[in-house]
Formats: C-alpha cells, structure tokens, sequence
C-alpha cells in the first residue's frame, strides 16, 4: 500500500468520527442556540476533513486537485458522489458560518446542515468505506 493510499485511509478515519459527534448533534430535536453553535462546529470540522478526504484519495489514484470546488467536481466525475450540486451549496454555506452574526441565519443553514448536508456526508461515508474495504481486502 503506498504513503497515498494510507494518508486518505487516515484522513478518512478522522472524517468518520467527527461525522459520528455530528451525528449526534443533528439529533438533538429542539436545539439551544448553544447547541446550534455545536451543531454548525461539528459540520464545519466534518466538512472540512470530508473535502480533504476526497482530495487525498483522489490524490492516491493519480489525480491532482487543488481546491474544495476542484476536488468535488473530480469526485462527482468519478462517480464517488452522487450529488455533487448539493456538495457545492454545502461547501457555499460552509463558508458562510464563519460569518453568521443573526439567528435567522444560524437557523437557516442548522436546518439544512440537518435535513440535508449530514445525509450527504453520511452518502459519502458509505461511499469512502466501500473504497477502503475494496483496497483492504
């Protein structure tokens, strides 16, 4: 197995635990403001090692991509994400929440953090784990 192919693996087994404590943030029926904040934290750091994860796979397999835009679109092509438009409005809104300053939009983007940005990343979760286990096996 080349240093590529272990780094992605790595990356991907941190992007996996900190998808498991969003997880559990996005189930949180009627969160505070305080537990909103944990909520976009968590989505924040889940998407970030998400996009580093496609790159370094995408990496492994002989593919150079520099950015967050890039490498998602790579990702789409190759088939590794099904949806990569909502992927993009993830990425849009994952550079917003360093800006939120009003609950209208905290709760705009909480909303879609939970209804639809954790399902993607779970999709793409699943996606990762089959890679690794083909390689594994």
């Amino acid at each position: 197995m080349n240093h590529k192919t272990i780094r992605w693996q790595q990356r991907y087994q941190n992007f996996s635990r900190s998808l498991r404590l969003l997880d559990e943030a996005v189930e949180i029926e009627k969160p505070s403001d305080v537990e909103k904040g944990g909520i976009v934290q968590f989505f924040e750091v889940t998407f970030e090692l998400a996009w580093k994860t496609l790159k370094d796979y995408l990496e492994s397999e002989g593919y150079l991509v520099k950015s967050p835009r890039e490498t998602i679109k790579q990702a789409f092509q190759n088939e590794i994400i099904r949806d990569g438009e909502s992927l993009m409005q993830a990425l849009d809104d994952r550079n917003l929440t360093t800006h939120i300053y009003d609950n209208e939009t905290a709760n705009r983007i909480v909303n879609k953090i939970q209804t639809k940005y954790f399902p993607l990343l779970l999709e793409l979760d699943s996606s990762l784990k089959n890679m690794q286990n083909e390689i594994n096996q």
